[in-house]
């Protein structure tokens, strides 16, 4: 795989006519406002925007990256046509097998192109577009890493979290409760200590899926990374904090985190198509050192009302690392997962089940919306019998009027893990927490073998039917 630099890989989107260049947008308003335009239909190009007004010529702003299967195949090495469905099999088969690589330290890399350190330090040098037009300033990640290290183990985690600019050299960043970003900057305030961190955008976008992704606990982000590569990530480390980033990053600083540090943050429209976080006082990072290559490209994953740039490359992994999780635990006969985008590729799950056992659908209903996958902000887990496609939201729905007994079908289970960005989690607690509610729309267990034969063509009949008639059938 050739793809191990995001300008690599955006020559290689280009080539698959994935590209829309866009000169002369300001980024207070015209850039965000084209962004919103776009991802509102799957399958519209990403949008690279170049010449902004008032600033230096040559710095970019790369949006739109994620919202087509084409591009989300470019970056893991696939063929731009593989099907969704292939491409939930890659991520099923990845999360049960995926190899990893550690990383590998380099002493220079594109990033080091301009290095600014102290009182030189200009957040403001970059276009960072205010996103959305209720938005409480620019927010420089979107698509980021936020690095950090355990001090207990020295394990390095990347996750990826909301930072937004506060001015030349200080930024604020927004980490959910239980997410291993806030877990690791507890650890250094419980001992007295400042939190380092390091702020990275601009990455192969591979690295950025996986930073955004429910990698377990104690599993670095940038050594998966180099196993979808098939090769070492190359790193440098930070002339401060000593933390690793991948040395052709765009653009990337770094600093300290005080314990009690915050600054007003926000407010952002979130993946979940609501203001629902608000503006509240969030950690503050004070930078020291910032590095940029020549002519860099600020990369936007923005969170929107859905279908965003983030809920395309979500919902495919969430799909398959969901479907690894449910063998994991030993569950026999799943055919099929899908998270639809609708619900931000979170608040719904559906999955397919050949039906073996009595309690079968409600035990796969249960460790869905609760193995870590589905756990977080899961909100409607359906469970649907092997002849319904969960990816048709029309077939769903009729299993779920046709099949569903509303006697024992549905639960409700409280006290699930979710987020202040659900706009239901509106109390004001920070233990943030929701229901979520369970469907079983199979066919009765004790029926299934005498349930109403479905009216429909079998696929001995459809095999036929299109083997003569293909030239007059739909396409």
């Amino acid at each position: 795989m050739a793809n191990k630099d995001l300008r690599d890989w955006l020559a290689d989107v280009e080539a698959n006519g994935e590209l829309k260049r866009i000169n002369g947008a300001e980024p207070q308003e015209e850039i965000g406002g084209i962004v919103d335009l776009y991802m509102r239909k799957m399958g519209n190009p990403a949008v690279l925007f170049d010449e902004v007004p008032n600033y230096t010529k040559g710095f970019r702003v790369l949006a739109n990256i994620l919202t087509s299967t084409p591009r989300i195949n470019l970056a893991l090495g696939l063929s731009a046509n593989a099907s969704e469905h292939e491409l939930v099999q890659w991520w099923r088969t990845y999360m049960r097998e995926g190899p990893s690589r550690p990383t590998k330290r380099v002493e220079r890399g594109p990033l080091m192109d301009n290095i600014l350190e102290g009182a030189a330090v200009d957040l403001n040098l970059i276009p960072t577009p205010i996103w959305h037009e209720h938005d409480g300033g620019p927010f420089i990640g979107t698509a980021c890493l936020v690095i950090m290290k355990d001090p207990d183990s020295g394990w390095i985690n990347s996750g990826t979290y909301r930072v937004q600019v506060q001015g030349s050299n200080v930024a604020t960043v927004m980490m959910s409760p239980g997410k291993h970003g806030r877990l690791l900057m507890n650890k250094y305030h419980e001992r007295g200590e400042k939190c380092p961190v390091a702020v990275v955008v601009g990455v192969h976008p591979a690295i950025f899926m996986l930073s955004g992704l429910e990698i377990p606990y104690g599993k670095s982000e940038l050594e998966a990374a180099g196993g979808i590569f098939g090769e070492s990530v190359e790193v440098l480390n930070m002339p401060k904090t000593g933390l690793p980033v991948p040395a052709n990053a765009e653009i990337a600083f770094e600093g300290y985190i005080g314990a009690n540090d915050v600054l007003q943050e926000g407010p952002l429209g979130e993946w979940t198509g609501y203001y629902a976080g608000g503006s509240r006082p969030e950690p503050a990072i004070r930078i020291e050192t910032m590095m940029y290559r020549n002519d860099p490209i600020l990369v936007g994953a923005i969170p929107a009302v859905p279908p965003n740039d983030n809920t395309f490359y979500l919902g495919a992994y969430r799909c398959g690392a969901v479907w690894s999780q449910l063998e994991a635990a030993g569950i026999p006969g799943i055919t099929g997962v899908w998270a639809h985008e609708a619900g931000g590729s979170r608040f719904w799950l559906t999955i397919a089940i050949k039906q073996l056992y009595g309690g079968h659908a409600k035990q796969v209903g249960m460790v869905a919306s609760h193995c870590h996958a589905g756990a977080y902000c899961n909100r409607w887990t359906i469970v649907v019998d092997d002849d319904i496609d969960p990816t048709n939201t029309a077939d769903v729905i009729w299993a779920m009027s046709t099949r569903l007994d509303t006697r024992e079908g549905i639960d409700i289970i409280e006290g699930g893990w979710s987020s202040a960005l659900d706009p239901m989690c509106y109390d004001g607690d920070d233990d943030r927490r929701n229901g979520r509610v369970i469907v079983n729309a199979c066919k009765p267990f004790k029926r299934k073998d005498s349930f109403p034969v479905v009216a429909r063509s079998s696929k001995a009949l459809d095999a036929r039917i299109i083997a003569k008639w293909k030239s007059d059938l739909p396409s």
